[in-house]
């Protein structure tokens, strides 16, 4: 009998923390699985308004780069329509003395 005495000794000394440790990782897991499905039903019924929050405006997101490589290729088309004019107007003014020293002779 004196075995079975220390045998109904023993629960009363068991460690629960073990068991108070598993009772609250059950309810964690339990409330994200809630929350989880809540935003899954959430998300199918507003998948439109989702969608809309992360995709970027096309004239947002395309403007900056064709707008800075137009503004280049405008620049260039008008260094080289200025160089086209000086050359011109050198062209013509060679053109003139030539003239006159035709002229003179």
């Amino acid at each position: 009998m004196g075995a079975h005495g220390v045998l109904g000794s023993e629960p009363e000394s068991i460690d629960y923390s073990v068991h108070e440790a598993w009772n609250e990782a059950t309810n964690v897991y339990l409330l994200v699985i809630l929350v989880s499905f809540g935003l899954l039903m959430y998300a199918r019924k507003n998948k439109r308004k989702i969608m809309r929050i992360f995709t970027l405006p096309p004239a947002a997101g395309s403007n900056p780069e064709p707008n800075f490589y137009d503004s280049l290729q405008k620049v260039r088309l008008r260094q080289q329509l200025e160089m086209y004019s000086l050359a011109r107007k050198f062209e013509q003014q060679q053109g003139q003395t030539d003239s006159v020293q035709l002229s003179m002779e």
